[in-house]
């Protein structure tokens, strides 16, 4: 467990290093608010649609497609979601709940998730990680489209409304376009998929750098309760849940733990690009992202340690 222990380390730490990044060009005023509306709104609509995209494409479907952790999954999800929403009704004001419902089930499965799995079960874990973060990309952006809708400062009402935001969100087109692409194994040209590579790199120092450039002492300490609710619902409470119906369910060794690994993530930078992009409250997703990714390096690390105790994997 030591070595996973320096493995969450080393993922974390440069997520960090991004984050203070952005605080200090902030400071050095390097960068400014203009500059951190622009560059989210390129994550949003390009690169990490590209990321989303390329991550599955590249995808062994073959090893990897796995219909009853995919299913588990997705059934988790939509309960943690249900959950977190329920929860943000009773106890959070309203301008608040979309971001801490978002900040509560929406993990970081495409960074944090795939590269612990694929740490501890090598190309296994790479191959379902991949493919289950795929399928549940899908699913956070359409919860999370759904929730955002109702709730953000400039949501339309209606079904057709909030139709219309999941069916345009450039993340959910990302995901569908690759489907077929990795499906039937359709080639692309080697200078597209190099150009596209290139492209989706910017994605994360990007999105982190935003997030960086926007906090401050100020709005962590305005957010501080809201979003330590929402981190432990996130890293703790629904983690908990989700495992123990995992188990309860049959699964076991490295099944049980990639699913583990993907429902403890922590809170995910699309969070604060999308709520960003509706106008919400993106100091409070970014407040959740740091508590998260800090509680992440101590939960993970617990909740494997318990699992390896008790004889799951």
């Amino acid at each position: 467990m030591f070595a996973v222990a320096q493995q969450t380390l080393a993922i974390t730490a440069p997520v960090f290093a991004m984050l203070f990044l952005g605080v200090l060009l902030k400071r050095l005023r390097w960068i400014d608010t203009a500059f951190i509306n622009t560059a989210s709104s390129l994550v949003f609509r390009g690169t990490m649609p590209t990321l989303l995209f390329l991550g599955i494409v590249n995808a062994d479907l073959s090893m990897a497609l796995r219909p009853a952790m995919i299913f588990y999954f997705i059934g988790a999800t939509l309960v943690c979601f249900a959950l977190a929403w329920g929860w943000a009704i009773w106890r959070v004001p309203r301008v608040d709940r979309g971001i801490y419902t978002q900040g509560a089930f929406r993990g970081n499965n495409g960074i944090v998730g795939l590269a612990l799995a694929t740490s501890l079960y090598g190309d296994y874990g790479l191959s379902v990680g991949a493919v289950l973060g795929g399928v549940v990309i899908l699913c956070y952006n359409v919860l999370s489209s759904i929730v955002l809708a109702i709730y953000s400062p400039q949501a339309k009402s209606g079904v057709w409304a909030i139709t219309q935001s999941i069916v345009t969100n450039p993340l959910i087109i990302g995901v569908l376009a690759a489907i077929p692409i990795a499906y039937w194994q359709v080639p692309l040209p080697a200078w597209l998929m190099t150009s596209g590579e290139y492209f989706a790199q910017m994605t994360l120092p990007l999105a982190l750098i935003c997030i960086g450039g926007t906090l401050s002492l100020a709005s962590l300490r305005a957010s501080s309760g809201i979003a330590l609710s929402s981190s432990l619902m996130k890293m703790v409470w629904l983690p908990i849940l989700a495992t123990l119906g995992a188990w309860a369910f049959g699964f076991r060794e490295a099944d049980l733990a990639i699913l583990f690994l993907y429902f403890a993530s922590p809170t995910a930078a699309a969070s604060f690009v999308m709520a960003r992009a509706v106008n919400g409250n993106h100091e409070l997703a970014a407040a959740i992202i740091v508590i998260t990714t800090l509680a992440a390096v101590v939960t993970t690390n617990v909740g494997l340690l318990l699992m390896q105790w008790a004889g799951w994997i």
